[in-house]
């Protein structure tokens, strides 16, 4: 690709944005390539969680508005909003992909690059990394997601404070906000990542899957549409090869082997 670096090894996907010398910065080029990507991942059985980060010291700075292809759909009404409901459906996708996703943020995460990693299922930060919901400096709204998932995470109030200021905070500002799961030294995040990675891909998918799904319907939902939707998840997942090869392998004394069926 273009402008990413996508490596799969035992079910683990790595993605790394791969344009260093613009910090990330989201391209036309980069929009398709990663929906075509998340798409592509949701629908591999082989492929089991998600890895993402970006190449040299940052992230990812947001969208780069510079870019021509990007440039040219921000001309009018009409093509702005267009552009924007597009750049939309990336990020629901990344939302209900069926696979856990893992930000590593190994330095800035500005704008759009910030909700893209605080919209994975978990995030780890170096200790170099930086997070900054940019947009009212640059004279514009939250975006990718950003105003559903902050204030989720850590509150109306704090998320509004982040938002109305647009300040970048340091990596441990972020843990201590509840932005990020862990902070790591920078040397040790990938690996640290790879970690969590591979004990997912080793986990049950069809149960990961349902997990996340019942875990992200649960935040908007009555308590009794949560217990329905964990009645009908738990119903299918009792009823799979993953959950037989469980119980025998307690049985047995032994570590289970998942094949997603």
């Amino acid at each position: 690709m273009e402008t990413l670096l996508v490596e799969r090894s035992e079910g683990v996907v790595t993605v790394t944005f791969n344009r260093p010398e613009k910090k990330n910065a989201i391209s036309g080029a980069m929009w398709a390539e990663l929906r075509a990507t998340v798409d592509e991942i949701a629908n591999r059985t082989e492929d089991r969680v998600v890895v993402i980060t970006g190449a040299g010291d940052a992230f990812c700075a947001g969208q780069d508005l510079t870019d021509p292809a990007n440039a040219a759909r921000i001309v009018d009404e009409a093509a702005c909003l267009e552009f924007m409901r597009d750049v939309g459906t990336i990020a629901l996708a990344l939302h209900e992909c069926p696979k856990p996703t893992i930000a590593a943020v190994n330095g800035v995460a500005a704008g759009a690059g910030a909700n893209l990693a605080l919209g994975c299922d978990l995030i780890l930060a170096g200790e170099s990394a930086r997070f900054s919901q940019i947009f009212a400096a640059r004279g514009l709204s939250v975006d990718f997601g950003g105003s559903w998932v902050l204030p989720r995470l850590i509150g109306l109030h704090k998320a509004k404070e982040l938002a109305f200021f647009a300040d970048i905070i340091s990596a441990a500002d972020a843990r201590e906000l509840g932005l990020v799961n862990r902070v790591v030294p920078n040397a040790d995040l990938l690996g640290v990542a790879n970690e969590w990675a591979r004990r997912l891909a080793a986990g049950p998918p069809l149960a990961l899957a349902a997990i996340k799904r019942s875990l992200n319907r649960g935040v908007n939902a009555t308590m009794a549409d949560v217990l329905e939707a964990e009645a009908l998840a738990q119903t299918e997942l009792f009823l799979t090869k993953d959950a037989a090869e469980a119980f025998h392998a307690f049985a047995e004394k032994r570590a289970p082997t998942f094949t997603g069926e």
